[in-house]
């Protein structure tokens, strides 16, 4: 039988064809017969397997019809998802992998897309208005325009220049271009700001969304609205888990060939997700913990549950990623098949990380170390070494380094982590073990590059680099014997053969 085309009108036939491959779709009802409480700005692959399943189940299962999501696209390659989700009524397919098998369902909480170049007065007249209560980002680092050294706005970026000229206040190009104008509205019209929700794999997303955007309104000159964004606004920080790799057309075809749909552009991710938000929210919000969303009370809370995840599942996942690729290896699951990879991930989390790390009430630290092991085992996601290692300046020195620092100042081990940093520095010069050249995608990569090069096995050229490495690293003797004896080894001996003095 051909696969079915996902739409409203297949739905019922998805549901009741799919043979002993069952796919759940939506029973409630979409369009008209719901608000649009949620605008989110960049819909892509992790918006639609996390926030905007949480909220399918919120509708599914607790009949939520005040908090549907308005897709927003930006950029230009956002037309792709418009044309994707608008032919088949912006219903998508989640597809969740794992050993035991796959199970598919139709999410249906996505419920209108905007593409801000075909009408941007369109968008600000969205999250200005009064249905929308929370305006939601996942914009990528980059799109947030934070100069991590100053820690303050990137003001002279064209983008942020463009967006400044009055000329151009009714079409923004940037998120705080547009979340400034629609707010300016609301303040105008005497409603309650909305609250701007961070879904970023950032540390402290909420606490910098909330200083760019009222760094902008006051760079507009808008001294009103930017108190008001200060004082009544609520930018909530979270910490977002799931992964969810790029889909591929193999992806397509083999929900076509198991569950009978044809959908452009489908996800796919783990059974997994976890997203821990602080409880500051300016105009309501949906009853998330009913869905298992951990809602805390402050930015403490949260920052306790990112630590856990920045040093283990990220710290893991580049001792996986920089060594892994040296090695050959392209996928994470053929990483952890081998023994001693997989052995020095796990005495790595429980002999250097764990010790560091604060307890969380009724968190079983050994538990969650079980859990990741288990998520980067999984064999059915096929997560690509070069994802994970994508952008790694940016990375390293938040999932290895503070490790490294507090181990150092405790005088912890530390052998494992230094380790996996040496095989980072290995790592930019972009070559592997076999000769063979791969390209390092990252903004830093001719600076990174030309100081791996001129250092060699040492590790001073790369430790001098101010914005990525502390003076603490840099001048204690004892890491940096520890991280050359690594390099030199490394660069003698192999990333494999290297890895088997690491495990006991």
């Amino acid at each position: 039988m051909a696969p079915l085309k996902l739409s409203s009108k297949n739905l019922s036939q998805i549901a009741s064809t799919a043979g002993e491959h069952k796919v759940q779709v939506p029973s409630y009802t979409r369009g008209d017969a719901v608000k649009e409480g949620i605008v989110h700005v960049g819909v892509g692959g992790f918006h639609r397997a996390h926030l905007a399943v949480y909220v399918d189940q919120l509708m599914q299962k607790h009949g939520e019809k005040n908090y549907a999501i308005c897709g927003v696209g930006l950029q230009p390659f956002d037309a792709a998802m418009r044309d994707a989700l608008g032919a088949q009524d912006h219903l998508y397919t989640v597809i969740e992998r794992s050993a035991k098998g796959s199970f598919a369902h139709v999410v249906g909480a996505i419920n209108s897309y905007l593409f801000a170049p075909d009408n941007r007065e369109a968008v600000i007249a969205k999250m200005a208005h009064a249905d929308t209560h929370i305006v939601s980002l996942t914009i990528t680092e980059s799109g947030y325009y934070y100069n991590e050294n100053t820690h303050e706005l990137q003001s002279e970026h064209p983008d942020i220049q463009y967006d400044l000229d009055p000329a151009h206040e009714t079409a923004p190009r940037t998120t705080f271009g547009f979340l400034y104008a629609a707010l300016r509205r609301r303040h105008q019209h005497g409603l309650r700001p909305f609250t701007v929700m961070s879904c970023d794999n950032m540390q402290k997303n909420g606490s910098i969304t909330r200083h760019m955007l009222e760094s902008f309104a006051r760079l507009k000159g808008d001294a009103a609205v930017a108190d008001w964004i200060a004082t009544q606004g609520a930018f909530p920080n979270a910490m977002v888990d799931r992964i969810t790799p790029q889909t591929s057309a193999a992806d397509k075809t083999a929900l076509a060939d198991t569950f009978g749909i044809e959908d452009s552009w489908p996800v796919v991710t783990e059974p997994f997700m976890q997203w821990v938000i602080e409880d500051q929210f300016a105009d309501g919000r949906p009853a998330f913990e009913k869905v298992g969303v951990q809602v805390v009370k402050n930015v403490h809370d949260v920052e306790q549950f990112e630590k856990h995840k920045l040093r283990l599942l990220n710290g893991s996942h580049s001792a996986l990623g920089y060594p892994g690729q040296l090695a050959g290896f392209k996928y994470v699951h053929e990483v952890m098949e081998n023994p001693t990879f997989n052995k020095f991930v796990w005495q790595m989390m429980q002999e250097e990380v764990k010790p560091l790390l604060p307890e969380i009430p009724g968190v079983d630290i050994d538990e969650y170390c079980r859990t990741l092991m288990g998520r980067f085992e999984n064999p059915t996601i096929m997560d690509q070494l070069p994802r994970i290692c994508l952008n790694a300046s940016g990375k390293i020195p938040q999932f290895i380094m503070p490790s490294i620092a507090e181990a150092i100042w405790v005088k912890a081990p530390f052998k494992k982590l230094c380790f996996v940093a040496a095989a980072w520095f290995r790592y930019v010069n972009g070559v592997d073990d076999a000769g063979q050249e791969f390209t390092v995608d990252d903004p830093m990569r001719e600076e990174l590059q030309t100081k791996a090069r001129a250092g060699g096995t040492k590790p001073h050229q790369l430790l001098s680099i101010k914005s990525l490495f502390g003076d603490d690293l840099r001048t204690d003797e004892r890491f940096l014997a520890e991280i050359t004896r690594a390099m030199e080894d490394i660069a003698r001996d192999g990333i494999l053969k290297t890895l088997e003095k690491y495990v006991d």
